[in-house]
């Protein structure tokens, strides 16, 4: 059966719209991929709070997609609600603002949930034939599933999220020694049970679910020459040394040298250094040999959802 529907992953930072053509259990065709940078947790995450401009922005988000769903005319539309909702003492409001004005119906998922549906996207990307971790770097919130080709074995939502790293210690341009170690002690404390998992679990392959991720690809790219470097728009395997040195760039990196770079997008600019901290403390302290990076993540997960189901 033919279904067109479209899917909405309303993040922290970025909001996501996918619409696609659907025959039986397969994508046939993706007819729209859009994102808009929301920022919803800005000025008002570490607080559990969506502030007035970032309501606005969300609002104004959710009126564009809207034009794009009109012009598609999808027979479903699913839109779904993770960290900065799940969180914001004000979340019931926005979710009757948007429903108000667009007519889309917001579910809020929770961090179990969420990692569901990110696994669900991945694996449709990525080889599991090897026991993975796949890391997913919000805004609010980090998701970490252990996993292989036929399940997932253990997951589990940390309140961690990149706008929530940068608003606490990112206090330094660039980012100075005593920040980064006053991350590493706080992902000591948050993340001493994601460490025994891994010991039970031993990935051998760290998956990055999109995000953060495809700017360390779009860095990547840019540094090595194309004949070391291969992405088919699907995934992307680092080589040996790639990631560190991508890694390292960041750290030594000010605002403005970020900012100028074309491989980062605006949103990710700041967030993308405690993202390289990070990800390079779960590389080094969980001692996984291969790092990767799904383009598919949520929004494709809540479509292959939705198709299965």
């Amino acid at each position: 059966m033919k279904r067109r529907i479209a899917v909405l992953d309303l993040g922290t930072n970025t909001f996501h719209l996918l619409i696609a053509d659907t025959v039986n259990s397969r994508i046939d065709q993706q007819l729209i991929v859009e994102k808009r940078d929301a920022k919803l947790g800005e000025g008002g995450i570490t607080n559990g709070f969506i502030t007035e401009a970032a309501f606005k922005r969300g609002i104004e988000a959710l009126r564009s997609f809207q034009s794009i769903i009109n012009e598609y005319n999808p027979d479903e539309v699913h839109a779904v609600g993770t960290a900065a909702l799940r969180n914001a003492s004000n979340a019931a409001d926005f979710i009757e603002q948007v429903k108000k004005e667009t007519g889309i119906a917001i579910e809020i998922i929770d961090g179990g949930r969420e990692a569901e549906l990110i696994y669900k996207g991945v694996r449709r990307a990525i080889d599991l034939s090897e026991s993975g971790l796949i890391t997913d770097i919000g805004g609010g919130s980090v998701e970490f599933i252990f996993c292989d080709k036929h399940e997932v074995v253990h997951k589990k939502s940390y309140p961690i999220g990149a706008a929530k790293l940068m608003d606490l210690f990112h206090h330094s341009d660039p980012i100075s020694e005593s920040d980064i170690l006053a991350i590493h002690q706080y992902l000591d404390e948050q993340l001493n049970d994601l460490k025994i998992n891994a010991h039970i679990f031993k990935p051998q392959l760290l998956i990055g679910s999109a995000g953060a991720f495809e700017t360390f690809v779009a860095l990547a790219i840019d540094k090595f020459n194309e004949h070391s470097v291969s992405y088919d728009g699907t995934n992307f395997f680092f080589q040996n040394g790639q990631f560190h040195s991508v890694i390292n760039d960041i750290l030594k990196s000010t605002h403005a040298e970020r900012e100028a770079n074309e491989a980062i997008i605006p949103v990710r600019v700041d967030m993308i250094v405690v993202s390289a901290i990070l990800t390079s403390y779960i590389v080094d302290e969980l001692h996984i040999p291969e790092i990767a990076m799904s383009a598919y993540s949520l929004r494709e997960g809540l479509l292959f959802d939705q198709i299965e189901a």
